[in-house]
């Protein structure tokens, strides 16, 4: 896997703000009447459960935003698969800022492991057939960023990261544009000569008339497995295919079998289950 990382703007925006959501105006009230401010501990992260690890950077970023004495130190990487009773990391230092971090750095990996855990899982369903798996925009508002580097740790790809760095067109636009010739005609004359322009279909039909006008991809939207070995075919060395719509973990291999270059997964970030990750202390405080 190709080493990543998230910028470190993207990282502190993230945490600051899941910070600042659970602290409120009053702060950690039940931590800062229990435990004195001055009492130290140590304590682990484990997982209950085995699945690939995302998100170790923003979960140590949580304490040390909260106290920079904390020190995290990580056994495991972002990317590594791990089983359950592992320890993945361990952190020591001021007990307050662990108790008051735990939650929101338990939020950030268990969400970012699950993603990136559902991911490798689709991925490793599709086996050699050699189809990506993508993710969509359907992400958690605020968290599209994360939520994307979640997938890539998982061995999948992001596709578009926003409405702004590619061109799809959907049945909406046709409509409003008048044919599909023209919304492709002023999307060209409305872009840049760099930016790829997609079109989604969802009928062989569709998919010659676009074949006449030309694109760089074409969105297979809810087409059978017949439909999408035809498409594959029509398309081959045209433009790259991407099939979508109601791809579960029990699908996926018979989709990737049919030769598209890339399946949408909208699952791996609105439905993904969190990677189940707990707080142990090892030591009280003083």
């Amino acid at each position: 896997m190709v080493a990543m990382s998230l910028p470190d703007l993207v990282i502190d925006d993230a945490v600051r703000a899941a910070l600042r959501e659970d602290l409120g105006h009053a702060g950690d009230i039940t931590t800062d009447a229990i435990v004195p401010a001055d009492a130290q501990a140590v304590a682990r992260f484990v997982p209950r459960s085995a699945g690939r690890l995302c998100g170790l950077a923003l979960a140590s970023r949580v304490f040390e935003s909260l106290n920079v004495g904390v020190v995290f130190e990580s056994s495991r990487g972002d990317g590594e698969d791990v089983e359950a009773r592992q320890t993945i990391a361990r952190i020591s230092g001021n007990a307050r800022a662990i108790l008051t971090g735990e939650r929101t750095a338990l939020n950030f990996l268990g969400h970012l492991s699950g993603i990136a855990t559902a991911t490798r899982d689709y991925k490793t369903a599709v086996g050699d057939h050699g189809a990506e798996i993508v993710a969509t925009r359907k992400t958690t508002p605020g968290l599209r960023a994360l939520e994307k580097y979640a997938v890539r740790i998982g061995g999948g790809g992001p596709h578009r990261y926003g409405l702004f760095d590619a061109v799809l067109i959907k049945d909406n636009h046709i409509a409003i544009a008048g044919s599909l010739r023209k919304a492709i005609e002023k999307a060209r004359a409305g872009v840049g000569h760099l930016v790829k322009i997609q079109v989604e279909v969802d009928t062989l039909d569709q998919l010659r008339e676009l074949l006449e006008v030309g694109a760089d991809a074409v969105l297979l939207d809810n087409m059978s497995l017949e439909e999408l070995e035809a498409a594959v075919l029509l398309c081959r060395g045209r433009m790259v295919t991407e099939a979508s719509g109601g791809m579960t973990l029990e699908r996926i291999a018979d989709v990737a079998a049919t030769g598209v270059d890339q399946i949408s997964v909208g699952a791996l970030t609105h439905s993904a289950a969190s990677l189940d990750i707990g707080l142990d202390i090892e030591l009280g405080v003083d």
